[in-house]
């Protein structure tokens, strides 16, 4: 008989699986395990893995160091899927091997965006005045 699951167990279950992906994948990444000229001469993030429903595509957000050379480092990794997905197969043992979509994370630069708005003069004295 399967068993059910409730959305906040399946919910649960996703986070959980993401967060070892990305745990293996930066391990990979910090210990330079990638055979990959342009990933071996930048230092590289994972910042998030979101699972699909069905564990079956993990989208994988990176961002190189200071932001550097994003383009070239996501076309490297895509370029090395298999192998990262391979790795991460035989590091967690899970029924399926989850297919890898790398994509750069945006969320730093779209802070950076919002604090820069927030200090703006303008924005101060608005803010100011709705507390008084």
């Amino acid at each position: 008989m399967a068993r059910s699951h409730s959305n906040e167990e399946q919910n649960v279950r996703l986070l959980k699986v993401g967060e070892r992906v990305r745990h293996v994948l930066s391990e990979i990444l910090m210990r330079g395990q990638v055979h990959d000229e342009t990933i071996s001469a930048h230092n590289v993030s994972v910042t998030e893995v979101r699972m699909s429903s069905d564990m079956r595509i993990a989208k994988v957000f990176v961002k190189p160091l200071l932001g550097e050379d994003e383009d070239a480092v996501l076309t490297a990794l895509q370029q090395n899927t298999a192998y990262f997905q391979r790795e991460v197969a035989n590091a967690l043992k899970l029924k399926y091997a989850a297919k890898l979509r790398f994509l750069v994370d945006d969320s730093f630069d779209e802070a950076n965006r919002i604090e820069q708005l927030l200090n703006d003069p303008l924005v101060a004295r608005d803010l100011k005045s709705e507390e008084e």
